[in-house]
């Protein structure tokens, strides 16, 4: 187990880590950003907060928002930083926090994946995501949870960055809803019920 704070201290108890979950949902910040496909991950935590009625507050290197469900508080992050420089945010946070490596949640948009398709996964390589290569740097491991939204690679040859930075098309817009509560429901349960057992039940669907 990967741990960013000392153990032994009286206000921060190993059992009350465990019980703290980092939440990062990774974008650009920016209106021209805001409904684009690379954003999914602010999309997703902004649905959840909305649903909650959570509110973010800009903080040191991203908008922060927490929600407690079962004993287990959430803490969603933003980064401000631009994708690209996504895990100076992340590892500020985990310490802060005081947030074990095992309770962080990256989410991100996957071209591999069909449209809609969720995937949780508990290591791997960046996959050439820009965003999940910097954090891969700062956190010095490939071994973090990261939950993975399909966009699809409709795109023609070269066009890669103007279709991740891309609007949703119609008919995505008209199914992101479900999905978006899908996602929630993963989150949920990777907090209440563990990695293991969320992947068994969400990966694919």
């Amino acid at each position: 187990m990967f741990w960013f704070f000392k153990r032994g201290s009286k206000n921060d108890s190993k059992e009350d880590t465990m019980k703290k979950f980092l939440i990062v949902g990774l974008g650009n910040i920016g209106e021209k950003y805001h409904n684009t496909r690379h954003n999914i991950g602010f999309k997703i935590l902004d649905f959840y907060a909305e649903q909650e009625g959570c509110t973010f507050e800009t903080q040191k290197l991203g908008d922060i928002a927490n929600h407690k469900i079962k004993g287990r508080t959430l803490i969603f992050l933003k980064p401000s930083t631009y994708m690209n420089l996504s895990g100076k945010a992340v590892l500020y946070w985990l310490a802060k926090e005081k947030i074990p490596l095992e309770n962080l949640l990256i989410i991100t948009d996957d071209l591999n994946l069909p449209f809609g398709t969720l995937r949780l996964k508990t290591k791997g390589s960046d996959g050439g995501h820009n965003g999940l290569k910097d954090i891969q740097d700062k956190l010095n491991t490939t071994k973090y949870n990261r939950f993975r939204f399909g966009i699809s690679d409709a795109f023609s040859k070269g066009r890669q960055i103007d279709y991740v930075l891309g609007e949703w098309t119609e008919e995505e817009d008209k199914n992101l809803p479900e999905r978006l509560k899908k996602s929630v429901e993963l989150i949920n349960s990777f907090v209440l019920a563990g990695v293991h057992t969320t992947m068994n039940e969400f990966n694919g669907k």
